[in-house]
Order: C-alpha cells, then structure tokens, then sequence
C-alpha cells in the first residue's frame, strides 16, 4: 500500500470519526426537540380535545334545546287546535304551519280519523319526512302511555334522539299532544352545527400545528443555548485526551454549567501539573538508565576484552594443549566469562529499550526479501540445523532490516532456548502484511504466563531468577514490531508447542530516518517468555 492509500485512509476514517461525533451531538439537541415536541403535542392535543368537545357539546345543546322547545311550543299551539278526528289535508296543512317556525325543521303528523283509519300529514308533501325515517326506538317511547303519578303528570312525554344518514347528523324527536290528540315527529338537521365543529376542529388543529412547530424552535433555541457548552467542554476533553494539557474553558454565568466548567478547568491544571511532575521524573529516570549504560560500557568493554582472553585460554586448554588454569579456578573463570557477556547483553539492551522510551528509535526503511533476510538471520547465529525455514522468495517489503534481525533472533533464539526442536518459521501474505510464524515443539507456554510474555524482566519461573536471558528480548522484539505499525501475538499450537506470530505491513508508515544512528540492537536470542518454564535448552544443537 502506497504512503498517499494510507493518507486517505487515515483522512477517511478522521472524516468518519468527526461524522459520528456529530452525530453523536446532533441525537442529543434530537432528543431535546423530540421530548419539548411531545410535550408540546400533548398539552395542545389535551387543550384542543377538551375545548372541541366542550364547544361541541355547547353548541348541539343550545341548538338541540332550541329546536325542541320550539317544537313543543308547536304541538301545543297548533296540534293541539286540531279536532280529535283530523282529516290527512288537515294534518298536512298544520305540519306545514309547524315546519315555518323560526328553526326550520320538517314535521310529521300521526292521528286517526273518524273512519278509525291512521292517517299522516307531512310538511315535506308525499316525498318528505315519513315515519320511516323515525328509530323505531324513538317511536316505541312516544307511543308508551305512562302512569300518572305525583311524580309525573303526564301519561306521555317528548323524546328525542341523534342519528346520522350518509354522513349527515340529525335530531329526531316525538311526543303526543297531552289531552289527546296527534303524534308529532320532529326531524332536523345538524349540518350546519356539524360544519361549524368541523372549522372548529380545523383551527385547533392548525393551532396544534402551530404550537408543535414553534415548542420545536424554541426547543432548538433552548438546546442551542445548553449543548453549546456542552460541545465545549466536548472539544476541550478530546483536545485534553490528545495531550494538550495546557486547554482551559472560558467561563461565563453562575449556573451548573458554568460550575462544570470550572471544575473541567481544576481537573485539568492539576492533571496538567502531575504530568509534568511524572514527566519530569520518568526523564530522570530515563537519563539515569541511559547515563548508567553509558558509564557501565567503559569498564564493560575493558572486561570483554579481559574475558575473551580467558576464554581463549580455555579453549586453549580445553585442546589439550596445555593450560595455566588451576581446575580449582577454571569454574571461577567460565563463570565470569559468562557473566561478563551477560551483563554486556544486559547493558545494550537496557540502552535500546531507553531509545524506545525516548522515543528516539527510528526505522532506516530498505526494500527486503523476507526468505533472504531471514535466512541470514539464521545462518549468522549457526542455526541452520535447528531451524525449519519455509518462505518462498520473492515476498518482498519495505523494513528495517536490522530491526527486523532483532526481532527474528530474539524469537527464533527464544524457540530454540525455551522450546523443542525442530522450530519452524514460516512466511505467508495476507492483505497488505507479511506474516511471519515461529513454532517450536516444546511443551508451550503456561496459561499464567502468556499474558505477560512481552513484559519487560518478566520471569516465568521465580525458582530461577538467574538465567542467561535478561527478561527483556521479547519486550524488545515487540517494541521493534510496533515501529514498524505490526504486532507479535504469542499462543500454544493445538498440536504442541509455542507459536510466536509476527505481523508487519509491507509499506510501514511511521516517522522514518534514513540517516538515522542509532543501531539497532542484534538480538542474542533470549526472551523473557519461558525462562525456566519451556523445557529442555536447544543451544547445542546451534
């Protein structure tokens, strides 16, 4: 992958963060406006329905009261003059009178005449109000003679009811003329009351309308106004979290949030001055590790050239060609041989792990060939009968090939120092990356111990608290690892054994120092993963 694919990448995936911070803020003014909406709707909705349906049952009481006193008032002045007997074109003629009254509804006259026969009158002529058209209800009630009593004086009584034909709402009523006399019935319609409920209902629901959108501006105004600090202080924490200490909010008001406010700017000096008191003592602390590394090399170069001399007279000796070494001193003198080159390892491993914590570690990028390199990294620490190499050529990738020598050796040499023989290391492409696996057939790594294999001076076993590893390659093998943008994962094979997986792209991205100094340390194979803890030690074979 090219450095510019990378940019975009990284462009892509800032865009899509800042995307979903937005809308991360835009669903709480979204929540904000949705409840003031609800609320809004509610209380217009409640005050709307209450007030249509009082005006509703305002407005057909007054009309209904109106339209039956009048109908009363009708059958006691004008049906009530009727003889006992009427004829039908009397009954026409006195429902037509009735219907002229001052609210216009149609009539219907019932009486019998002098033959015995019912006879009907209608203020509509032979197509208009007929009896049909009356609930058989109603006209039950009408025509049911009730007992006279104290209580009621009068056998019959008006009854009314509301029905609706195609849509259209009506007031029917009945009653018999008290003394004797016709029935009357009594149809009106409530279309015009129907139509004024209905612009009623229109204006409260437009006035509903109304009230949800301006609670929803006013809802927008108000979140404006609270999430604006709130966004603030949003971008002062990412601001504080990418280690711009030095980022304060400006405070205004005495209300919560301006409280809030002051406490983010208290927690943030004194975050600001621990930093910096820990920043100051780990810089101390990195200078003592470096000044003493520095300081250790001077004597321990003088003792590395006193022990290699030592140690060619041991194997002067050890030919057989005769030694100056008593046998009482000779174990003494292995002894600090190997101490010797202990402490050496120790001392340059403790000074590129404080280039890594300085930061001052860089990669001297060069297009490699995995197989080749790796090949050389195994063929310069003789562990070519040890080691089963299955990488095809031609896998090539832009690293750092001394890091990548360092990483190789620490884990390799790890394999074969902790684990059993044969360790093999594979080389595959997967995507952009080039991975690199390192199986030994040892008896793995205890479950307690794999989380801290990459720990700096971890011990697997605290009975063996000196061992010719230093606890620090792995952690070194991994810092290497992470510089290049890769990572080493460790696990136990299903099959037996310890498999050190390492993964690193094939056009690493970090800051890159062609001219860099620094030397990148050459690994001497040992790990802090199984020291103690991985069975029988594999260096005879190298």
């Amino acid at each position: 992958m090219t450095r510019e694919h990378q940019g975009e990448r990284r462009g892509w995936a800032a865009a899509r963060k800042g995307v979903w911070s937005w809308l991360r803020f835009t669903s709480l003014r979204l929540r904000l406006v949705l409840v003031f909406g609800l609320v809004a709707l509610t209380a217009a909705v409640s005050a709307s329905g209450i007030a249509y349906w009082l005006n509703r049952e305002a407005v057909l009481t007054r009309t209904q009261d109106a339209v039956l006193r009048d109908f009363e008032q009708e059958m006691q002045n004008r049906a009530g003059a009727l003889p006992e007997h009427p004829t039908q074109d009397e009954l026409q003629h006195t429902a037509g009178q009735m219907a002229n009254s001052s609210q216009r509804f149609g009539v219907l006259l019932a009486a019998e005449n002098a033959a015995g026969e019912t006879v009907y009158g209608s203020s509509g002529g032979l197509g208009g109000f007929a009896l049909s058209d009356v609930p058989e209800s109603l006209r039950t009630a009408v025509n049911k003679e009730q007992k006279v009593t104290s209580a009621n004086k009068h056998a019959y009584h008006l009854y009314w009811q509301r029905m609706s034909d195609d849509g259209t709402p009506y007031l029917v009523a009945g009653t018999r003329v008290i003394g004797g006399g016709p029935t009357g019935y009594m149809l009106k319609s409530l279309e015009p009351e129907a139509k004024d409920l209905n612009s009623l209902a229109w204006s409260l629901g437009i006035a509903t309308a109304l009230a949800l959108l301006g609670s929803a501006l006013l809802a927008q105004a108000l979140a404006t106004t609270v999430l604006k600090p709130v966004h603030r202080l949003g971008v002062a924490a990412r601001r504080l979290g990418e280690g711009k200490l030095d980022t304060r909010l400006r405070v205004s008001g005495t209300d919560e949030l301006a409280d809030l406010s002051r406490t983010f700017n208290s927690a943030a000096e004194n975050l600001e001055k621990r930093v910096a008191d820990m920043a100051g003592r780990e810089q101390a602390s990195r200078r003592f590790v470096a000044d003493m590394s520095h300081e250790l090399r001077t004597p321990l170069t003088a003792l590395t050239a006193v022990t290699e001399v030592l140690e060619e007279e041991l194997e002067y000796e050890g030919e057989g060609e005769g030694g100056s070494f008593d046998p009482m001193v000779e174990p003494a003198v292995r002894l600090v041989v190997s101490e010797t080159r202990r402490l050496n390892n120790l001392v340059e491993n403790l000074m590129e792990v404080t280039r890594f914590d300085a930061g001052t570690a860089r990669l001297v990028l060069d297009d490699v060939d995995v197989a080749d390199q790796i090949t050389a990294c195994i063929d310069a620490r003789a562990w070519l009968d040890a080691v089963d190499l299955d990488a095809a050529r031609g896998i090539h990738a832009r690293l750092d090939p001394r890091r990548l020598d360092v990483i190789l050796a620490n884990l390799i040499g790890n394999a074969l120092k902790h684990g059993g023989s044969p360790v093999r290391v594979s080389v595959t492409r997967a995507d952009d990356e080039i991975v690199i696996r390192v199986r030994d057939h040892g008896p793995g790594i205890p479950e307690d111990v794999l989380p801290h294999v990459f720990d700096r001076f971890y011990k697997a076993s605290a009975s063996r608290p000196r061992s010719e590893g230093s606890g620090l390659g792995l952690s070194i093998a991994m810092e290497n690892a992470h510089i290049h943008g890769g990572g080493i994962t460790a696990e136990n094979s299903p099959e037996g054994g310890a498999v050190f997986v390492l993964r690193l792209p094939q056009d690493p991205s970090p800051p890159v120092d062609d001219d860099a100094g620094d030397d990148a340390h050459g690994g001497d194979g040992e790990g802090s993963a199984g020291d103690g803890s991985r069975g029988k030690d594999a260096k005879g074979r190298a």
